[in-house]
């Protein structure tokens, strides 16, 4: 029997659901109480944890405990296997009944509001009983949702290549276009400069998040200033309000302009914007198996998001 083999002999998936409590909590007793148990039995896992692999797992002071290197490899790893376990519930679950189930998606407000969507109203009227928990937010907190195994998958747009860890599954590729509301002035003119609106009140994300960075790189490269932002946000609902008044102006995706639009106070400028395309991806983590209702949500993107790849 080798040395990996004795130490699988001794841990207890109850000891490593108790390392993960600590480790959230930072305390002993506050992980003791999230897990209705008593503090020396919270101590005497971790203590049999320790023995086991024969490392200090958490650096004791008086405000309380913090992993060491030792337990923060553990740990991650402890995530992946409580994930693991939670999947293959779910696919038990799925196989047991294909038309039920949960699965966790991380989107961008405005992808979760489009092709996203449009994944979701298919699978829902095939499927009633599936449900969806959908987490918005940046790239940069998707990704996190991901490693950090909260959501099993992520559609959202993308203009670099996601880090390593990840896979990106390319659906289509968007146009971002200017955009304004039907009482605009703009809305008027048959064609209308870039140059012209730089000075016009505009609502947008920030400067460096997705979106924000296309619209910087549209301006440099036609040799302009940035825009005046008027109102900076990643609300997607606050920008189309704000456009509603027709006083600002935005970019939105293509497919969010595209009829039968679900913004039909909403119209895109006759603007040429350079260099602002990006790519819709459905982005899951490498060596991850996913759970059957996450492949079958992928095979609806697909089919889904087949006629949006003529997008120009």
């Amino acid at each position: 029997m080798d040395k990996i083999e004795r130490i699988e002999r001794r841990l207890k998936l109850h000891d490593m659901r108790v390392l993960l409590w600590v480790a959230q909590a930072g305390s002993m007793h506050k992980a003791a109480e999230r897990l209705g148990t008593s503090q020396p039995a919270v101590s005497r896992s971790i203590s049999d944890l320790e023995h086991a692999l024969g490392v200090r797992l958490f650096d004791r002071s008086r405000r309380g405990v913090e992993p060491t290197e030792y337990g923060r490899a553990i740990i991650r790893r402890g995530i992946a296997v409580f994930d693991e376990i939670r999947q293959g519930v779910r696919d038990v679950e799925f196989l047991a009944d294909p038309t039920a189930g949960e699965l966790r998606i991380g989107s961008s407000e405005a992808t979760a509001a489009g092709p996203a969507f449009a994944v979701m109203d298919r699978l829902a009227r095939r499927h009633p009983r599936i449900v969806f928990n959908v987490v918005t937010g940046g790239l940069q907190t998707l990704y996190q949702s991901l490693v950090e195994r909260s959501v099993e998958l992520v559609m959202t747009g993308i203009t670099s290549p996601v880090p390593e860890e990840l896979v990106a599954e390319n659906l289509f590729d968007d146009s971002l276009f200017v955009a304004s509301g039907l009482q605009n002035p703009w809305t008027r003119r048959r064609k209308i400069e870039l140059a012209e609106l730089v000075d016009e009140p505009w609502t947008l994300p920030p400067y460096d998040s997705n979106p924000g960075v296309l619209l910087v790189d549209a301006f440099r490269a036609s040799g302009l200033d940035l825009p005046r932002i008027a109102v900076v946000t990643l609300s997607l609902n606050l920008r189309i309000r704000l456009l509603a008044t027709g006083r600002y102006l935005t970019m939105l995706a293509g497919y969010a302009l595209t009829p039968p639009s679900k913004y039909p106070l909403i119209k895109a400028l006759p603007v040429e914007l350079p260099n602002v395309r990006r790519s819709i991806v459905i982005i899951t983590l490498r060596n991850r198996t996913l759970s059957p209702l996450a492949e079958l949500f992928i095979r609806t993107a697909r089919e889904v998001t087949k006629p949006l790849a003529k997008l120009k």
